[in-house]
């Protein structure tokens, strides 16, 4: 396989400002990486570069060291499977997977040895003979993918090729997806605005954000550790509760008042008081994930929540409970044992887990640690 390197890469249209502004990214060897975010943020774009389908601007473009901005797509040995397929409608299965090895006038032994090989490892041996409008959706990505696998490679790009499939479906071939990256140890780089997809596929995972780059890290660490608030924000679901607020002391103690008066609490518990310390009469910003909350909380609680819950949804294993304390929205995810403490519409009073907190500098959202 190979490694991919993105040093300072950026796009520009003409007359038009730049899309991709600032990209320096390294892929290892046989790494399965995700970029992740919103649409417009420019990650299909990157993809395209790297595979040659749109020019760089400026920067430069490494294939296992070698610079290959002015290579030509066919001579990058870089395989894309797109979100639509792409499958010719009146070739069969076989010939579809075939087509690309006929082009390279490979011999017939050698196609047939490789259709096949790539055939038993997505498990459509039985629909070598079909067309594509003989099959499902799922059938057709397996398809596009046993395509891109028969010409072996030095790398692979996913642009989007779960985002045709229904939830179901979507979640099985997410699992196939990281058996196949078992099987071919392959290096690869895949698209998606899902990042649910993002964090269950990637070893590591690029946040992108209107052409630049918010954090290039482990889906745990984007988790635990995100390094600014779009990235608090986007990864996680439901997403992280924001409360706007400022710092004071209170004798030794330093205390979180949100802006609308509706939390207020000490935040000497928090693993970065030592940072926080310097932003006293400044406004920041606290963030809390749902499994941060716990109900009916006891005195001694740093900080306490008055709110009323909005909604209640039961999801099984999980309660997600919908609070409104002064302007601000909240979600809390509670266990089903808890469920009866809190019912719509009723006033509840829960507890913060202050060392789960994140804060954030107002001025450049950046995570205070």
């Amino acid at each position: 396989m190979a490694t991919i390197q993105l040093n300072h890469i950026a796009k520009a249209y003409a007359g038009g400002p730049r899309v991709i502004r600032d990209v320096t990214i390294d892929i290892r060897d046989k790494e399965f990486v995700v970029l992740v975010g919103p649409s417009g943020c420019g990650k299909s774009t990157l993809l395209r570069m790297i595979a040659g389908l749109e020019e760089i601007t400026a920067g430069d473009l490494l294939l296992d060291g070698e610079r290959i901005n002015d290579l030509a797509p066919n001579d990058r040995d870089i395989a894309m499977v797109f979100q639509n397929y792409a499958l010719y409608p009146h070739m069969t299965v076989f010939d579809n997977m075939a087509f690309g090895l006929k082009l390279r006038k490979l011999p017939k032994i050698e196609i047939r040895d490789r259709v096949l090989a790539a055939a038993r490892i997505l498990d459509i041996e039985a629909l070598l003979d079909r067309k594509p409008k003989d099959m499902s959706g799922g059938q057709r990505q397996r398809v596009a993918i046993g395509r891109a696998i028969v010409r072996e490679p030095r790398a692979f790009l996913f642009d989007e090729p779960l985002s045709n499939l229904d939830a179901k479906l979507r979640g099985q071939t997410r699992i196939e997806l990281q058996k196949l990256h078992r099987a071919l140890q392959a290096t690869i780089l895949y698209v998606t605005h899902d990042q649910v997809e993002a964090m269950t596929l990637g070893d590591r995972i690029v946040v992108l954000r209107g052409g630049d780059v918010m954090q290039f890290d482990t889906p745990l660490a984007l988790y635990n550790q995100p390094a600014n608030r779009f990235v608090a924000g986007f990864i996680g679901t439901p997403p992280m509760n924001f409360l706007p607020g400022r710092l004071s002391r209170r004798g030794e103690q330093l205390w979180f008042n949100s802006t609308d008066g509706a939390v207020t609490g000490c935040v000497d518990s928090s693993p970065h008081r030592a940072s926080l310390l310097t932003y006293e009469g400044q406004s920041i910003t606290m963030g809390i994930r749902a499994e941060a909350f716990a109900p009916r909380p006891d005195a001694s609680a740093p900080m306490i929540l008055r709110a009323v819950s909005e909604a209640v949804e039961h999801m099984g294993n999980e309660v997600l409970v919908y609070l409104l304390t002064g302007t601000t929205r909240l979600v809390a995810r509670l266990l089903p044992a808890e469920a009866p403490l809190v019912a719509a519409g009723q006033h509840v009073v829960v507890a913060l887990d202050l060392s789960q907190a994140h804060f954030f500098d107002d001025a450049t959202d950046k995570t205070i640690r």
